[in-house]
Order: structure tokens, then C-alpha cells, then sequence
């Protein structure tokens, strides 16, 4: 079959042939990767290039900068596959366009050696608004490991920079729809270290060179764009202030300002994040004193064995519906959502209302909830975004290893932290945070298989750069950015350390939110640090 039998016209299209060889030119984008044959290819490439000349001069007269950079032939160095782009769809209130780009897996590497990958990215615009010249603005989802959100309607911050911006919501690679690494499609990848060499291109560093990639394909003229960080989308966004300012007009942070030091930063992120954590449980049990023995209830329930301990060789092992395990050291993990975020407290107390089974025949055993087993596996989300377990540690490192960092860390401070002990003392128990350990690639079903490469990875020494504190000291982009001065996951004091190495830097420290602010109050939050960059707001 041709390609352009199936490659439907563009709208940019202006005459019956410029439709037609459009549809070629998007209809050849996918034969390569289909693997069509090379006669269908060689034909319909033919027919492209005749319609590209005919109507060279009405294309120039006629069409807007964007239209010619969708349709020009590749330049030399180029590759015909790199993007491909939809048609446009709605939601209420909104105008959604796909678009894929086909990137290399290794920047570093000969561009004819390294294989490729793909990676998405969503255009929305308000009803209306497809077609006009509105300025880029590009959104960093949180994580690592995390795609961006799914608009089914107008609402929040993406309705208020649809405003004035053409927005574009990236899925960063390995996420969403950008070559998901899932639990089976890693099983692809044969060995622990054919994994562990993969995973180490999911770093910041190669989710701002995919964004430069798409920015010069997408963005007319190759111009520059705003964009906004949330949580680890700012780190990234820092780190494109580091290596490719020359793209950015403006950064909009939100509770996602990294710690920038040479080698590995996790020991020190950690010790100051196990502060906060002990005073968002302090919190947390003044709300619901309840819960303090219904936890502790549970996690006796969940250590009894011969020996006592948190020894899973002898522990009477919990089954988790998929398969895992529920230890007391696991229970502890809920604090990761459950401390941190505007709801967490509420959701975190529902979720112990019904964590035992009624008992309908007397004399029966106490037996914890499949409500709540299934509830705990939800919470975490390890089994669709495994990427956040294997990769979190590394996005501290620099030149460095982590060597599980959050493990050693507690370890430190393990009487405050040990369940068990905590249980047999009357103490309450305290929930852990942000971190990844160990012993989750054991418990946990969907990280199991992984277990060797994540070792690996903690082991790593010759992690690249993330961030050029010189090129930071001397940056021209306006950036801004939302402090939240109780956030769990990003340390106050450590904010504050970076934001004092990133010239003209504007500060919005609140208490008002929590790390979820964006989501919460997206609106609100949005118009704030917009203002403080348009003039709006006083710079004092």
C-alpha cells in the first residue's frame, strides 16, 4: 500500500498538491518506522519532492514561519524521522495536538552508532487559538519517572497559561508515552547490565537535550521558551539553565530547587529531610491521636514471629495482592505520599479506618483488610512508574555514587525509625519519606527483576554533570520561583543554599502551600510567580 494512500493532509496544507505532499511527508515518517518497503518509499518520495517544488514560491508567499519549519526537507545531519505530529482533538475548553520526536537513547554517542528512542509531548491551546502565534511554554513534570498530566478540561494551571501560551506538556523519556519503561517492557533488556547502561541516559541531564531537540523543531524559528518545573521538573529546569540558557526566555520553579554540589548530594538531602519528616509525623498524630495505637496495633500484628525483630527470614510474611510482601518496615513507606501533600494526612488516616477485616464468626483470627493491602500497593505506584524507584538516588549524583544514601541515613537514626522497637515501647510509629531502599526491591513484586541493576546503579561512580554553578552565578534568564518553607521532599535550607548561586532569582517563600501547591492552587500559584516576572508584583 502507499503512503499516501494512508497519510492523511495536514491543516497547514494550502492547495490540493501541498495536501498531498504533506500527507507524504508525514506518511514516509511512519513507513520508516513501520518498515515499508523500499519502491513505496522511493515513489512517494518522488511525488514529495515534485509537489515541494511546484509550489515552492506559493509556500513562500503564503505560509507562517511555523508552517515552513513543520514542512521543510531535512538539512544535512538530519534525519526525516525525527518528528511526527497528529491532529488536533478537543476537550472542553481546550485544543490538544500529539506530537512525536524520535531522539537518540545517548547524546554523546555517533549519531549513526546510538539507537533511538521516542519521545512525546502534548500541545494544548485554548478553543480558538490553534492557529496563532502564541509564545512556547514547556512543563517539567515532577518525579523522576512521572509523565505529564492528561487535560480533560480547562481547569487549574493549564487553563491559566493557556491564557497567553501555547503549552506544551512533555512526557519525559521513560514515562507516559515517551518509551515507558515498565516492569515488562525492561524485560527486554536481557542482563543487569545491559539495564543498568540503559537507565543511565534517564537523567536530567538528557531530558533537557530532548527538550532542546524538540524546541528547534517545534518552537518557529527555533525560538526560545518559558518553562515551568514542578518538584523534579525543576531540577531539570535548572539543569537547562546550567547547559542551554540560550533556549529559555523564562523558568518558573515550583517546590523544585535542587541541591547543586559536586559529587553526591543524597547523604546531605536526606540527614536534612529526616528533620522534617519527624515533624510532619508529630503533626500528623496531633490531628488523629487514634491512630497512633491502631498503627502500632498493626505493626505488632505484622512482626509477630518467633524471634520477634524485623527479620523477614522469621516473620510471618503479609502477601501484598500482587504478589509482595507487607513488612512493619514497609507499612513506614506510606509517609512517602501521606506526609507530604495538601490531602496526605486525610487520605493517610482513611486508609487505617479500614485497615482490619470485620469479624463475622466469633472466635475468628484478626486479619488485616484486602482494602487496605490493595490501598498500600495503590499509593505507591511502583508498579506503572518503576523508573522513580531505580533512578531516584542518582538524580543527587554527581561524578559520585549514592550507595542507597537514604539507607545509610536511617540507619544513623534507626531508634527513632525502628517500628518494631518503637511498638514495644509504646512509642509512636514514625513514617519515612522520600526515599528509596533496598530491601523495597525485594518486598515490592513489580521492582523484584531489578534488583541487580538498581545495585548497580548505587554503585555508579562516573555519573555526568547536572548543574555548572559558574554558569548559574552568571545567569541573564529570569527565573522564579515557588519556596514552600515546610515542603518535605525539598529541603528549606538547602533551597535557600541553591537559590543564593543563581543570579537574579526571584523568591516566593509561603507557608500557605504545601509541595503539592501547583496541583492545589494552580491558578493562584501560576498568576504569582507570572507577576513576579511581568512587573506586577513589587520587587520588595
Amino acid at each position: 500500500m502507499g503512503i499516501a494512500a494512508v497519510a492523511r493532509p495536514f491543516l497547514h496544507a494550502h492547495s490540493v498538491l501541498n495536501m498531498k505532499a504533506e500527507a507524504c511527508r508525514v506518511g514516509l515518517l511512519l513507513g520508516i518506522h513501520q518498515g515499508w518497503t523500499n519502491s513505496d518509499i522511493e515513489n512517494d518520495s518522488a511525488i514529495l519532492v515534485t509537489a515541494l517544488k511546484s509550489e515552492e514560491e506559493d509556500l513562500s508567499e503564503r505560509t507562517s514561519a511555523r508552517t515552513l519549519t513543520a514542512m521543510s526537507l531535512p538539512t544535512a545531519g538530519d534525519s526525516p524521522k525525527d518528528h511526527v505530529a497528529g491532529d488536533w482533538f478537543s476537550v472542553p475548553e481546550l485544543r490538544l495536538r500529539d506530537h512525536r520526536f524520535f531522539v537518540p537513547v545517548d547524546y554523546s554517542a555517533d549519531p549513526k552508532a546510538s539507537s533511538t528512542i521516542s519521545v512525546f509531548a502534548r500541545e494544548v491551546v485554548s478553543v480558538g487559538k490553534e492557529e496563532k502565534p502564541l509564545p512556547y511554554l514547556l512543563f517539567l513534570q515532577g518525579g523522576p519517572g512521572f509523565e505529564s498530566p492528561r487535560p480533560t478540561e480547562a481547569s487549574g494551571w493549564v487553563r491559566k497559561a493557556c491564557e497567553e501560551y501555547r503549552v506544551i506538556l512533555l512526557d519525559q523519556r521513560g514515562t507516559g508515552l515517551s518509551t515507558p519503561l515498565t516492569p515488562s517492557s525492561m524485560l527486554q533488556l536481557k542482563s543487569d547490565v545491559n539495564l543498568a547502561d540503559f537507565l543511565q541516559h534517564f537523567r536530567a541531564d538528557n531530558i533537557v537535550n530532548d527538550a532542546e531537540f524538540i524546541r528547534v523543531r517545534l518552537v518557529p524559528d527555533a525560538g526560545r521558551w518559558t518553562i515551568l518545573g514542578q518538584s523534579y521538573g525543576g531540577f531539570c529546569a535548572v539543569t537547562y539553565l546550567s547547559f542551554a540558557p540560550q533556549g529559555l526566555n523564562q523558568v518558573l520553579l515550583t517546590g523544585g530547587i535542587p541541591p547543586i554540589g559536586n559529587g553526591c548530594t543524597a547523604d546531605i538531602v536526606y540527614r536534612a529531610c529526616f528533620e522534617q519528616i519527624i515533624r510532619q509525623n508529630e503533626k500528623y498524630y496531633k490531628r488523629y491521636p487514634q491512630d497512633i495505637e491502631i498503627v502500632r496495633e498493626v505493626v505488632n500484628f505484622l512482626s509477630e514471629s518467633k524471634g520477634g525483630g524485623e527479620d523477614t527470614e522469621h516473620m510471618i510474611l503479609m502477601p501484598l495482592p500482587s504478589g509482595g510482601i507487607l513488612t512493619p518496615k514497609g507499612l513506614q513507606t506510606l509517609g512517602l505520599s501521606g506526609l507530604g501533600s495538601s490531602s496526605g494526612f486525610e487520605r493517610l488516616h482513611y486508609m487505617f479506618e479500614r485497615v482490619w477485616d470485620p469479624v463475622l464468626v466469633p472466635g475468628a483470627p484478626k486479619q488485616i483488610s484486602y482494602y487496605f493491602l490493595d490501598a498500600f500497593e495503590k499509593w505507591s505506584s511502583f508498579d506503572t512508574n518503576p523508573l522513580y524507584a531505580l533512578m531516584h538516588e542518582s538524580i543527587y549524583c554527581q561524578g559520585a555514587p549514592s550507595r542507597w544514601s537514604a539507607h545509610t541515613v536511617r540507619a544513623e537514626d534507626e531508634g527513632r525509625f525502628d517500628a518494631v522497637q518503637a511498638a514495644k515501647e509504646g512509642r509512636p510509629i514514625y513514617f519515612t519519606g522520600e526515599m528509596i531502599f533496598p530491601w523495597m526491591f525485594d518486598e515490592i513484586h513489580a521492582l523484584r527483576k531489578f534488583k541487580g541493576a538498581a545495585n548497580m546503579l548505587a554503585e555508579k561512580e562516573d555519573w555526568p554533570p547536572l548543574y555548572d554553578i559558574t554558569a548559574l552565578n552568571n545567569n541573564k534568564v529570569p527565573v522564579a520561583a515557588a519556596v514552600y518553607y515546610e515542603d518535605m521532599y525539598v529541603n528549606f535550607k538547602l533551597v535557600m543554599e541553591t537559590a543564593s548561586q543563581i543570579a537574579g532569582i526571584r523568591l516566593w517563600i509561603t507557608n500557605e502551600y504545601m509541595h503539592s501547591g501547583l496541583r492545589d492552587s494552580g491558578t493562584q500559584v501560576f498568576d504569582h510567580l507570572m507577576g513576579m516576572l511581568d512587573g506586577k508584583r513589587p520587587l520588595f
